[in-house]
Formats: C-alpha cells, structure tokens, sequence
C-alpha cells in the first residue's frame, strides 16, 4: 500500500514539476541555512571551549599592584608587591590544589643569525601543571634547575619555528639578553586564548634564572603575579575570599586602604565568553530556523491550492472506493516527499557551505550527526505538520460535490 501511495505521489508530483521545485526550495532553503548556521555556531562554542581548556581550569590569577610616579599611574602589576612568600603561604590555603608565581618580560631570543622578539616567563615547574600544558619534546626544568638558577629554558612551538625552521632545538644553545640558555625542551601547542594572543609565542625559564639574570628585582623573591589553582570549581568562591584575607594579612593593609593586589577568578571570566557562545549558537540555530517554517508554509499555501485543482480527481477516487484515509494518505505523502527530499539536498548544500567556509575563512565548523539529524527530523515534521491540514481538506470533500466541481 505505502508503495501504491508513494507512486501515485510521485506521479502528481511530476505532473507539475516547476510547482513541486519551488515548493521544494523552501526547505531545501531551510535545511541548509540550519545546518550552515548550526555547523558555525558548534564550531564557535569548541573554539572556545579549547581556549578555556588551554588556559586551565579553577584558575585564579594574583596580579601585584600598581605605581604612581610624577602623578602618572601606571597599570596593575607595575609595582613589586607579590613575593614567592606569598605564594607559598596561598599554596597552604584549603581548596588550594597548585600555585605557581611568575615573573614575566619580554625578551629578543637569538640563535645563530635567527633572532625573535617574544614573551618570556620565569615560573616554577608546577606552572606546567596548572596550565595543563605538556613537554613535546625534550624535559621540563626542575625544582634543581630552581634552586641553581640554571639557564635552563622550555620553548613554545611559535618560538621553535622562528629560530630553529626545521632543526631540532633540544640541546642547542640560545642567548636571551645576552644569556646563554640550554633548550631542555618544546611546550606542546596551546594555540591563541581568548583573547586572541598566541600562547606558543612564549619561553619558560626557571623563576629564580629569570629574576637573578634576566630581569632583575627591585628585592629578593618579588614577582609581578602569581597562578592559583582550586581544587575544584565548587570550593573556588571561599578560596578567592581565603586569598584575599591572606594577602590582606600579609601585606598589613587596615581597612579603608586600598589593596597593592587584585585577584581575579579566570574560570569566570572563561564561562562568561563560553555561555556568550552558547548562546550565538542558539541564536543562530534560532534564526535559520525561521527558514524552515516559511519552507512549511510553502508547502501549505501549494498543497492547498493543489487540493483545489485536484477536488474532480478526488471526487472520482471516492467514487470508485477510496475511503477518507486513502485520500488523507496520499496528499500527506506528497508533503512528507517534499519535505524529505527538499531536506537531502539542503543538507548537501549546508555541509558543503560549512566546509567552503572553512576552507575561505579558516572559521572553525563542526558538523554533527546530532544536528543533521535534527535538521532533517524538524524538516520532516514541518511536512507532516504543514501537509496535514491540506491533506484532511481533502479528505473531507463531499464525493458528489467533488464530482460536480468544474
């Protein structure tokens, strides 16, 4: 029977073809606006999701405080007002899982006649910990190589491919500032964070290397800022309160002063650009949506108009022995192969458009099974749901009325 239905479907379909095309462009339309959209939106939401996973997760970060000189104030992290004290003390906070002070700079790194301007970090090794980053090649410093200050260094992949092309940097000697430094080994590949820095454009020296010779202190063991990491996500809001109890402690600041640090909670800050994503999706998502419900209406206004033209052919099958059902089931039919095969070619349409755009563009897409699932399930249910009215129109037909109708 559903095999009778289909063909006799068909052939009415193919008996206008130019009208069935048209009405099939509106879902196809549809298909392919949810699909693009819904493949960008994905591919938004991971990009960011690999930056927050790039960044570490229940992260804090300590920033000392700001100067003022001449009646200029300058930003915060200018004055020496964090120490490795400080950090150690943080470490011994319950909730407090890792902590890493660092002590930063920029720096112009020369290896033969190669040279390159970059960010360098003097840190501890638990600083690979917190950032979740991994050694590629070679090994991390260690808490020897901190108490030595040995000129020891970890470069980011961005680094390696400026100075070294494509020889193998492990043990070959650069100078940064004048210093010879030993390449122990190469950071994996972060990529850019948030903000659209480039986290592999970066070396990574031993903390007290970096500020005994390289930078300099202003006194002993200060450094510009300092990572922290909790536990978990749960305990992060009483760990943030702990930290700024302590240091307040530490650095005897009375009420009513103002702070020489600031702390700020990174995870926040990541969940904020993550659910600004979400959203865009959604909304996204949302909008070609409305494409699918003009593809339905379509469907409707020519289904209905087909009845119309069609009311002396459905009163001569009544005649002979179609029964309401049989006429419900083939105007339904007719819809549903509208629906589904104008929601094919939009999803062939949609996932070349997503893979053109991120060949042209270099935007991240990620076509899911989910979301062409769901784009062919909603396309399929918009021709059930906008086909069924016009089909029961025709069910309904009185035979000897539909008989007489010119």
């Amino acid at each position: 029977m559903i095999a009778t239905l289909f063909g006799q479907a068909w052939h009415a379909m193919g008996a206008n073809k130019l009208r069935t095309f048209l009405t099939m462009l509106g879902m196809v339309i549809g298909v392919f606006a949810v699909v693009l959209m819904m493949a960008i939106g994905q591919g938004a939401q991971e990009t960011v999701k690999a930056s927050i996973e790039s960044m570490g997760s229940n992260m804090f970060i300590a920033l000392s405080g700001s100067t003022t000189a001449g009646g200029v104030r300058m930003g915060g992290g200018a004055a020496p007002t964090l120490t490795v004290a400080d950090a150690d003390a943080i470490a011994e906070l319950p909730g407090v899982q890792t902590v890493a002070p660092i002590h930063p700079g920029t720096v112009q790194v020369v290896y033969g006649s190669n040279n390159w301007g970059t960010a360098a970090y003097g840190t501890t090794p638990s600083y690979l910990d917190i950032r979740n980053w991994t050694v590629a090649e070679g090994f991390p410093f260690t808490d020897s190589d901190l108490r030595s200050a040995t000129r020891v260094a970890l470069l980011g992949q961005t680094v390696v491919n400026n100075l070294f092309g494509d020889e193998d940097p492990i043990g070959k000697t650069i100078r940064v500032r004048n210093n010879p430094f030993v390449v122990v080994g190469v950071l994996g590949v972060k990529g850019q964070s948030l903000d659209g820095r480039d986290q592999d454009d970066t070396i990574l020296m031993p903390l007290t290397t970096a500020q005994r010779k390289v930078f300099g202190t202003q006194f002993q063991g200060s450094v510009r800022l300092i990572n922290i990491q909790a536990t978990s996500a749960e305990v992060m809001p009483a760990v943030e309160k702990s930290i700024n109890l302590l240091l307040h402690q530490r650095h005897r600041i009375r009420e009513g002063q103002d702070d020489d640090f600031s702390v700020r909670n990174l995870t926040a800050m990541a969940n904020s650009a993550a659910e600004t994503a979400r959203i865009m999706s959604l909304l996204l998502g949302a909008i070609a949506s409305v494409s699918l419900l003009v593809g339905g209406i379509g469907i409707m206004n020519i289904m209905l108009v087909s009845v119309t033209e069609r009311t002396r052919e459905i009163g001569i099958r009544m005649a002979i022995g179609a029964r309401e059902r049989d006429i419900l089931l083939q105007f339904l039919m007719e819809a549903v192969i509208i629906s589904i095969v104008g929601c094919f070619i939009g999803l062939l349409l949609g996932i070349g458009a997503a893979l053109i755009v991120n060949k042209l563009f270099d935007i991240a897409v990620i076509i899911s099974g989910s979301s062409v699932l769901t784009a062919f399930g909603v396309a399929a249910a918009v021709g059930i749901f906008f086909g069924f009215y016009p089909a029961k129109k025709a069910a309904r037909l009185d035979p000897i009325e539909a008989l007489r109708y010119q």
